[in-house]
């Protein structure tokens, strides 16, 4: 699928579950993180962020169709416990608790997520970001099967 890069929208591109499970090593998530994904789509992120991972995980998914499909997937699998999904813009949501950001967004949406990024985060929070760049210091960046970057962000002091 091809999308235009200066696209203000994201389209709903299925990130690979052994992709996402390489970001959160790439990241280091543990039972501690909080883990945020904009744009959650069905919530697979998020599933494995608690099921395998340990930790507690926050969606934010516009869509309400997307949105009410990973509702009842978390509560199939039996992680509402330790997931929520929450349908708003992301833009409008606090992130300030997270400790790692998931983001499989197009440059356009990034570029305005940075601003957000740096007033709302922690010192020292991650972000991983699949295919795209963020304006930040790179910590870390992996290949997945040729396929795209994986890349790894941590929020600079304040």
């Amino acid at each position: 699928m091809v999308w235009p890069p200066d696209s203000p929208w994201s389209p709903w591109w299925r990130t690979s579950d052994k992709a996402i499970r390489k970001a959160f090593k790439l990241a280091g998530v543990k039972s501690s993180d909080i883990v945020y994904d904009l744009g959650s789509g069905d919530g697979r992120t998020l599933i494995i962020a608690a099921k395998e991972f340990g930790a507690r995980a926050v969606g934010i998914e516009i869509d309400p169709l997307r949105s009410f499909i990973s509702t009842m997937m978390i509560r199939i699998i039996r992680v509402d416990d330790r997931v929520k999904i929450i349908r708003e813009n992301f833009f409008d949501v606090d992130i300030s608790d997270a400790t790692v950001i998931f983001v499989y967004l197009v440059p356009k949406a990034l570029k305005r997520l940075k601003p957000k990024f740096l007033k709302e985060l922690k010192k020292g929070t991650r972000i991983v970001s699949i295919q795209y760049e963020i304006d930040l210091p790179i910590v870390r960046e992996v290949a997945y099967k040729d396929k795209y970057q994986i890349r790894l962000y941590k929020i600079p002091h304040k």
